[in-house]
């Protein structure tokens, strides 16, 4: 089994965009605190259970889920990959409707996941 590069314009963003989920997942897998500051999120002191849940919920699952997609290029992962997005998207509009938080971070972070959730959807369902 060879490593595969799409070459067609839609499989590339949608590889594009699970290449970027593996990466937010490997900033997050050994970068948590870095992570956590940049979104001005803080750990109590004494409580060591956030780093691991960064590590393995936020870190870990967006590594294989990105990595899943890139190393099978198969239409119904990156169709995984652009749901995953899209929920979380949503999540996020949900908690700057009932939370009140529409800080900046958050339009920043909405962009990129909405965008991150279009490039794969978009190819899966034939619109690129």
């Amino acid at each position: 089994m060879e490593f595969y590069i799409p070459t067609e314009t839609g499989e590339f963003l949608a590889f594009c965009a699970a290449a970027a989920a593996a990466l937010i997942g490997v900033v997050m897998l050994f970068a948590p605190r870095l992570t956590f500051r940049a979104a001005g999120i803080g750990i109590a002191e004494g409580r060591r259970g956030g780093y691991a849940e960064a590590r393995s919920t936020m870190g870990g699952m967006h590594v294989g889920l990105g990595l899943a997609a890139i190393l099978l290029a198969q239409p119904m992962v990156y169709l995984a990959v652009g749901a995953a997005f899209a929920l979380a998207a949503f999540g996020r509009i949900l908690s700057m409707m009932s939370d009140n938080g529409g800080t900046v971070y958050n339009w920043l972070a909405l962009f990129i996941q909405a965008a991150l959730a279009i490039l794969p959807l978009a190819y899966v369902f034939g619109m690129i």
